[in-house]
């Protein structure tokens, strides 16, 4: 296994774990479910919400059907993108394709678990008498999102293609 590769296999196992170690205790050591909203900071407040859809909510089914169509979406992404990782020539592409997968996997968990994906991060603003609220997310997202972040960083601005002779 080269270097590279091996970092992208940390990454998402680093990402899983705390998604699912963030998961557990909310639900089950600090019951998230029975306090319902947490004011954690001005602009963040800890909320359980169950995703039975894809990201930002889309695409909400409750039906067994959708639920293993969802599955079956996210395994071959996931498969995809190993294969894109281990072919990776650049540590930030690997890293992040990482990331993406061990937040996939992290939010597949969920699903098989529960049905659902576990949601609990609402990021909020005041802005004079108005309350403008993000979409619930959780550290799988997070880890998705920066690593979606980092591979378009990497595609615009990383090391640039070897060019033919």
């Amino acid at each position: 296994m080269t270097p590279p590769i091996r970092r992208g296999i940390i990454a998402a196992a680093i990402a899983l774990a705390l998604d699912q170690a963030s998961k557990l205790w909310l639900l089950f050591v600090f019951d998230l479910a029975s306090r319902g909203a947490v004011k954690v900071t001005p602009f963040l407040d800890l909320v359980l919400a169950w995703n039975v859809g894809i990201s930002f909510g889309w695409f909400q089914s409750n039906s067994a059907l959708a639920q293993i169509a969802l599955m079956v979406v996210k395994a071959v992404a996931v498969i995809v993108l190993s294969v894109w990782m281990a072919r990776s020539r650049t540590s930030l592409a690997t890293v992040a394709l990482g990331l993406i997968i061990g937040g996939a996997i992290g939010n597949a968990i969920d699903r098989l678990a529960y049905g659902a994906v576990v949601d609990f991060a609402l990021l909020h603003a005041q802005i004079g008498g108005n309350t403008f609220n993000w979409y619930v997310f959780n550290l799988a997202d997070v880890a998705i999102v920066a690593g979606v972040a980092a591979l378009l960083y990497d595609s615009f601005l990383g090391i640039p293609a070897v060019k033919a002779p």
